[in-house]
């Protein structure tokens, strides 16, 4: 395979211009995903200093900070968790042991207690027909039988159908198996202080249901009732750094400045490959690699499968087509040597986003013509643990939920050509979420763009009801819309870098993201602009429920 022209390893940073520049974009990126922030990964320190990087530009053009203190950040409530070993539960007369009866991972929120609450048997895990009736459940410790193909995990569907269960029960035959057991040893990022409470999700093995049930787990019907437990499953926990920057430009409107439109980005990537893929959760794999064999690999394998959604396999003939890929370093060889990598420096997610939101921030900062509406700038922590921290400044917003007239999001903006995704190109741009709570503004964002010099064609496939990537759910602009905030997602797309070493500023389209930026920039100063606030008339969802487009 042909190696695409890219773009040098390191450039060497330039002045930086009011305008939304490819330029200034270029120059931003290669700063905040070099190697040097260690790929971002929430809780280290490559994301304190990349944070700080984004709060010192945002002091140079004199924006307000909006987090703690008079500070631009916002200190969110991270800690590492994880399943304390040796730790034990008592059912009846017998003693159940942490990493030989149980395990558990850290979760999300704080799981509830299973001290005092009652066994019950729930059926079929995921079984929504022949299994046992939500009501049933609440309070109980419920026990379910794991499908062969459930491969012992704890589904989100099921813990929606049991909302008020203390505790979600996989019970499998035989011993824990060992991916089971290094999954409970490995310590979780999750947010404390959310005051979300949810059911502890919990893998057992055959001989402890027996226990519980205080009788054969084999022979169990729906709804028996089993022992009481005794005691609490425990985590250890210990505090790791993390924030969101905010920042915000008063308005100049004397009767609207109370008003905002919101600009968002995270901030954060997934670090570095460990040794240790567990370390990862099995993300991308473990330890170095060879990073331009690996990128020309993943641009060949996209090039046959395309994206994958989740829950889906490519097919026998893609599959094929994948085992037979075969790479040509010839030319890159006479360029450079092997480079070993092990950074996923995260330049289209989220660099691309972060940095166009900074060139936002300056191009409002330093407008002649400022907008009536004040600008509300949030770079997320957290994303990819969850959407943390963009749940967390929604729960503690430094200006009133229903000042906000809109958000508008932006995660990986930076590639979209037709080498990216298929039916990519330079006017390719998806959009997520811009008619979801409101009819104006997916009708503004269609009007802005057809103004636009060079119109975007705007992709929505993404967008669909029941689509199987979920992309509604999956970024922080969710957090918005979840309380009511009419949201407009832009991206171009996922691609054969997403989450790999292979995400890195040379590989990014600047003209293409600029004009990205230059986009959102439009509609956000016609936002900022109306006489009105936009007007929601679409159904809120439920704020704490579970999102599924």
């Amino acid at each position: 395979m042909a190696q695409q022209k890219e773009l040098p390893l390191k450039h060497a940073p330039q002045p930086t211009a009011p305008a939304i520049t490819a330029g200034d974009l270029m120059t931003r990126l290669y700063i905040f995903a070099d190697d040097s922030m260690e790929g971002r990964e929430t809780g280290t320190q490559g994301h304190v200093r990349s944070t700080q990087y984004i709060a010192d530009e945002l002091k140079k053009l004199g924006l307000v900070p909006a987090g703690d203190e008079g500070t631009f950040f916002q200190g969110v409530p991270m800690v590492n968790r994880s399943l304390e070993p040796n730790g034990t539960i008592a059912v009846g007369g017998a003693t159940l042991t942490a990493l030989v009866d149980f395990a558990t991972t850290a979760g999300r929120g704080t799981p509830r207690s299973v001290d005092g609450a009652q066994v019950v048997y729930g059926g079929v895990f995921g079984d929504s027909v022949g299994g046992i009736a939500p009501e049933q459940t609440r309070g109980k410790v419920v026990l379910f039988r794991a499908p062969a193909e459930n491969n012992f995990r704890i589904g989100g569907r099921v813990a929606q159908r049991y909302p008020d269960a203390a505790a979600i029960v996989t019970v499998i035959p035989g011993e824990l198996p060992p991916n089971v057991v290094r999954a409970a040893r490995a310590a979780s990022m999750v947010m404390k202080g959310s005051g979300e409470r949810t059911a502890l999700s919990l893998i057992v093995t055959e001989h402890a249901a027996d226990v519980m049930l205080g009788g054969p787990f084999a022979g169990a019907t729906v709804g028996q009732a089993g022992k009481t437990i005794t005691g609490d499953v425990r985590f250890t926990e210990s505090a790791v750094p993390a924030r969101n920057v905010v920042a915000i430009l008063p308005g100049t409107d004397p009767k609207l400045k109370g008003q905002f439109v919101a600009f968002g980005a995270h901030n954060d990537h997934i670090g570095v490959r460990r040794s240790n893929a567990a370390a990862l959760g099995g993300r991308g794999g473990a330890g170095p690699i060879d990073h331009d064999s690996l990128h020309l690999y993943n641009q060949a394998r996209f090039a046959i499968v395309g994206m994958v959604s989740r829950g889906q396999t490519p097919t026998d003939s893609q599959q094929a087509k994948v085992a037979a890929i075969a790479i040509n370093l010839d030319s890159v060889r006479k360029i450079r040597p092997v480079r070993v990598d092990s950074i996923s420096n995260g330049a289209d997610d989220d660099g691309s986003g972060s940095v166009t939101l900074l060139e936002l921030a300056e191009a409002f900062a330093k407008s002649n013509v400022k907008p009536k509406r004040s600008l509300l700038f949030v770079w997320h922590t957290g994303e990819e643990k969850g959407l943390l921290g963009s749940r967390w400044i929604t729960d503690h917003l430094p200006v009133p939920a229903d000042s906000i007239s809109a958000q508008l999001n932006m995660d990986m903006v930076g590639r979209g050509a037709a080498r990216d995704i298929p039916g990519g190109g330079d006017a390719y741009l998806q959009l997520v979420g811009s008619r979801r709570l409101s009819t104006e503004l997916g009708d503004i964002v269609e009007a802005v763009n057809a103004s636009e010099r060079k119109p975007f064609k705007f992709d929505y496939t993404f967008d669909a009801n029941g689509h199987p990537e979920n992309i509604y759910c999956r970024s922080d602009h969710y957090n918005y819309a979840r309380i009511g905030i009419p949201i407009t997602f832009f991206t171009t797309g996922l691609h054969g870098d997403y989450h790999q070493v292979t995400d890195e500023p040379q590989y990014i389209d600047y003209p293409h993201m600029a004009r990205v930026g230059q986009l959102v920039y439009d509609i956000g100063l016609r936002v900022a602009n109306l006489d009105h606030k936009i007007v929601v008339d679409k159904q809120k969802p439920d704020p704490n429920g579970r999102c599924q487009q």
